[in-house]
């Protein structure tokens, strides 16, 4: 019996084509390494760390492209759901 040959494409339910979707959204200047400045609030300013999958505790909603960030001089990481919170540093 031979399989279908696949056409690469992923099913738009999956988490890597939500999290493809997601990240073709944020801004250029919005990558690993990058320097962000959180605008709502705190005004904390970081490195990003990592952009990817994140399950908010509160309300077990999952985010297919969270923003993980740590102080530029170490320290304790922290999570921005919504990249629009965040601006170039």
């Amino acid at each position: 019996m031979s399989r279908p040959a696949s056409n690469g494409l992923r099913h738009p339910g999956s988490g890597s084509a939500r999290r493809a979707a997601a990240q073709h959204q944020l801004p250029d200047w919005l990558r690993e390494g990058a320097v962000a400045v959180e605008d709502e609030g705190r005004g904390r300013r970081g490195i990003v760390q990592f952009i990817g999958e994140w399950e908010d505790p509160a309300t077990r909603r999952i985010n297919p492209c969270a923003i993980f960030l740590r102080p530029e001089g170490g320290g304790t990481e922290w999570i921005v759901a919504d990249h629009r919170a965040l601006a170039q540093g």
